[in-house]
C-alpha cells in the first residue's frame, strides 16, 4: 500500500519539489497537496518565525486530515535589508513573484557588490501522531543586479548561491535539489518521514 504525506500547501512548484527530493529517498511515499484533500479551515501565517509558520500550518493539516503532514515556511533574508523580507518574502510587495522581484532590484539598487549578501532559509516542519520536529536549511548567495533563467520560481532568478556564477533559475532542478534549503531540511527529515509512516501513513 502506497504511503501517503500532505504538504500543506497549493504551491504546485513546492509540491513538485518535495516529490522529486522525497521519491526517490522514501520508496513508495505519495506526497499529496491541499487541493488533493478534504477543504479544512487553513490557519493564517501569523508567527515571527519560519519554524512558528511551517508547526502552525503542519499541526492543522494533521489534525483535519490524520495523514503525516509536511509544511514549509521559507524566504531569502537580505543582508543590506537587515535579514527582510524573511518570513515576508512571498507577501513583499503584495503583488506575487514578478513584482516581489522587482522590489528587490530596486530596493538593492544602489547597494555594491560585495554587500549583496542574502541566503536562503527553511524552516520544514513534520507533525505526526508520535509528534512533531523542524528541520531547519540555509543556503547562502548573493543577490544579482538582474534576473537571470526560467527555471525555478520565487526570487531564483535573482539569487546564486555561493560558489555559483549562475542563478538558482539556471540550475537543473537536481541541482538547485542538492543545495537548496528545504532540499537540506527534507533530507534532516526523512527518517522521522519513515517513522511517521509506519504510524500514520
Amino acid at each position: 500500500m502506497t504511503a501517503r504525506v500532505v504538504l500543506a500547501s497549493r504551491n504546485q512548484k513546492k509540491l513538485v519539489e518535495l516529490r522529486r527530493v522525497l521519491e526517490p529517498l522514501v520508496p513508495g511515499i505519495e506526497v499529496l497537496g491541499l487541493d488533493d484533500v478534504a477543504p479544512f479551515d487553513e490557519p493564517a501565517e501569523t508567527e515571527p518565525t519560519f519554524e512558528g509558520n511551517a508547526l502552525i500550518k503542519a499541526r492543522a493539516c494533521f489534525a483535519a486530515t490524520g495523514l503525516p503532514s509536511l509544511a514549509d515556511d521559507s524566504g531569502i533574508c537580505v543582508d543590506a535589508l537587515n535579514g527582510m523580507p524573511g518570513v515576508l518574502s512571498a507577501r513583499w510587495s503584495g503583488a506575487g513573484d514578478a513584482a516581489n522581484n522587482q522590489l528587490l532590484l530596486t530596493q538593492l539598487a544602489d547597494v555594491p557588490d560585495e554587500r549583496r549578501g542574502a541566503a536562503f532559509v527553511a524552516g520544514v516542519a513534520l507533525v505526526w501522531s508520535g509528534g512533531e520536529i523542524v528541520e531547519h536549511g540555509r543556503m547562502p548567495g548573493r543577490i544579482l543586479r538582474a534576473e537571470q533563467g526560467e527555471g525555478g520560481f520565487g526570487y531564483d532568478p535573482l539569487f546564486a548561491a555561493d560558489g555559483n556564477d549562475i542563478s538558482n533559475a539556471e540550475l537543473t532542478p537536481e541541482q538547485k535539489d542538492a543545495i537548496s534549503h528545504r532540499g537540506q531540511a527534507l533530507r534532516a527529515l526523512v527518517p522521522h518521514i519513515v517513522t511517521a509512516l509506519s504510524l500514520d501513513g
